[in-house]
């Protein structure tokens, strides 16, 4: 079979190109130029960087496969930094990952993979892809330190037909251990924790570079008494303990962003505990389901038993039987039943607010 293999410069997606490649596969080994800096170079810091494409290329010539650079710089600037910085201008806390891979990767991959005569894209995400009956299923990676089902929740069961997850049963340990056996370079090279467009600078800088705050406002308590000042709601977001002023006897957080007057509510950590809000731009892997589900409100964290109901086409709500806090709007719920992901939605402020008061 023909396969293209996304690249990426890790270790992980070069044991999917090595292991495909082994086991008797037609590897094509692709990376996504998604972000550039200020000449139209692959930036220096960050993931996806110039280092990044460097180390696939090396990997793939060790593979003896061929390699291609694709530039996607336009469609991940207008789909995921665009978003980006507006979703911080409206104060909510977005997630570029989950956005990427929406908007951007998966679309471009299948596509080229088309152009290719690939039958299958292969990523190095942890992930399982079950098939069952003829219909493709989404489950959470056996190595559940890792699992990053949840940044692809909006991957449907038709999708997953044309793709593959190789390290859904494989540990992170043994995943270096078998670039180490194939003597790819990439074998004990870190894992980027970075925003790719951002690297290791503030998002806060980013955000203020491309959008004009140009009035500041007022921090308040749960009873609108001002408490202090801030410079732009993008600089908060839900759950934000850092940055707020002191002198209250007890920590305090962020619980609501009012971008209309230009607001920042603080509270308690009991004053962030939600018990029911929704979710919007819904999207289930293959139909809807009801039964046994719990929800993850964040990237890793943990599963919250829930109940779903229909409020519109895709537009959900969330009853949790157990409180959870810090609930961002913005963020996305994503729906399992054990480890099968059933769908997600992006998790919303305004009916949040009217649902909770």
């Amino acid at each position: 079979m023909r396969i293209l293999v996304a690249m990426s410069g890790g270790v992980d997606s070069s044991v999917v190109a090595g292991l495909l490649k082994s086991q008797g596969h037609d590897v094509i080994g692709v990376t996504m130029k998604l972000w550039e800096g200020p000449n139209g170079e692959m930036p220096e810091t960050g993931c996806c960087t110039a280092a990044d494409s460097e180390d696939a290329r090396k990997v793939a010539a060790k593979l003896d496969i061929p390699y291609y650079v694709l530039d996607y710089t336009k469609s991940f600037s207008e789909n995921v930094i665009d978003n980006f910085v507006d979703m911080y201008s409206q104060g909510l806390t977005p997630n570029p990952c989950v956005e990427c891979n929406r908007s951007v990767k998966f679309d471009h991959f299948i596509d080229q993979a088309k152009k290719l005569n690939c039958e299958k894209v292969a990523t190095g995400h942890y992930a399982k892809i079950v098939s069952n009956d003829d219909t493709f299923e989404l489950h959470k990676a056996d190595y559940l330190e890792k699992d990053q089902s949840y940044v692809l929740h909006m991957l449907t069961g038709d999708i997953l037909s044309k793709i593959d997850f190789p390290l859904g049963t494989i540990s992170k340990p043994e995943v270096r251990q078998i670039a180490a056996s194939l003597g790819l370079k990439t074998a004990f090279k870190k894992d980027s924790q970075d925003i790719c467009f951002v690297g290791k600078k503030d998002y806060r800088n980013f955000v203020s570079s491309r959008i004009d705050f140009s009035s500041g406002g007022n921090i308040v308590d749960k009873n609108n008494n001002v408490i202090g000042t801030h410079e732009g709601v993008h600089q908060f977001t839900v759950g934000q303990r850092k940055g707020i002023p002191g002198g209250q006897g007890q920590a305090k957080y962020v619980t609501k962003i009012d971008v209309e007057n230009n607001k920042v509510f603080i509270g308690s950590k009991a004053d962030l505990t939600t018990k029911k809000f929704i979710i919007e731009d819904v999207s289930f892997v293959n139909g809807e389901e009801y039964e046994n589900l719990s929800i993850q409100t964040r990237y890793n964290s943990h599963d919250i038993p829930c109940k779903l109901k229909k409020i519109d086409d895709s537009i959900f709500e969330i009853e949790l039987y157990e409180p959870t806090l810090g609930v961002a709007p913005g963020q996305f719920g994503v729906i399992y039943n054990d480890t099968k992901l059933i769908g997600g939605g992006r998790i919303s402020s305004k009916i949040l607010e009217n649902i909770n008061e």
